[in-house]
């Protein structure tokens, strides 16, 4: 005796094809939202103690990066640059702004500024700073045109799959020395400045090793 009419198999047919599509929909939502601007924050200017702006003093007075950001070449952190720094050229210029009063404050007060890490890697991620200058890797390679941008946002997810594409691939992001923080520099078509040459110069090697970066 048949107890379940026949209809019911082709249901239980649909069923389980319509459970395994939501399953693999919603894997497919999940990993959309971990890389979207919601998450990642790309391309969205988080609030500073102070509107920073890179395009002026990086863009349009031509400050060079390694001005504030002290540790790039030597450290593994590139540095915030501290209040004197700012009060080197705010002592004369701006120097009754209200926008700036927070700068002025904190160098009366002797309390650092509290900025807003706009590039965070997780804890359990080791970058350096140093080393990838050192190989030949250009600011703009992950910071991108930062002299370009009135407020800074980042343009890049930093994901493990990102930098693993540049590990494995190196030669189309290396600069030579004097072009590392030169904002606008595009790679000449001449061979003697080709990537492969650039990578022997600069003993690139192709680290795909996790201890690498989780230590």
């Amino acid at each position: 005796m048949q107890v379940f009419p026949r209809y019911t198999n082709t249901l239980s047919r649909v069923t389980a094809v319509a459970v395994v599509g939501l399953l693999f929909t919603g894997l497919w939502l999940w990993s959309r939202i971990q890389r979207s601007p919601y998450t990642t924050d790309v391309r969205i200017a988080k609030e500073q103690p102070v509107p920073f702006s890179h395009r002026h003093h990086a863009g349009e007075m031509g400050i060079d990066c390694r001005y504030c950001h002290t540790n790039v070449e030597n450290g593994a952190f590139a540095g915030i640059p501290p209040t004197e720094t700012c009060m080197n050229c705010h002592r004369q210029i701006w120097a009754d702004s209200p926008m700036l009063e927070p700068v002025r404050e904190s160098y009366r007060t002797g309390k650092p500024l509290e900025w807003v890490r706009v590039h965070d890697l997780p804890d359990f991620v080791y970058f350096n700073h140093s080393i990838h200058v050192h190989k030949g890797i250009g600011c703009v390679s992950c910071h991108g045109r930062v002299d370009r941008m009135p407020l800074t946002w980042s343009v890049e997810a930093l994901t493990m799959g990102w930098c693993l594409e540049c590990h494995r691939n190196p030669e189309k992001h290396l600069r030579p020395p004097n072009a590392i923080f030169d904002m606008g520099w595009q790679a000449p078509t001449t061979e003697a400045l080709a990537g492969d040459r650039l990578a022997a110069a600069h003993h690139v090697q192709t680290l795909e090793s996790c201890s690498y970066c989780h230590r």
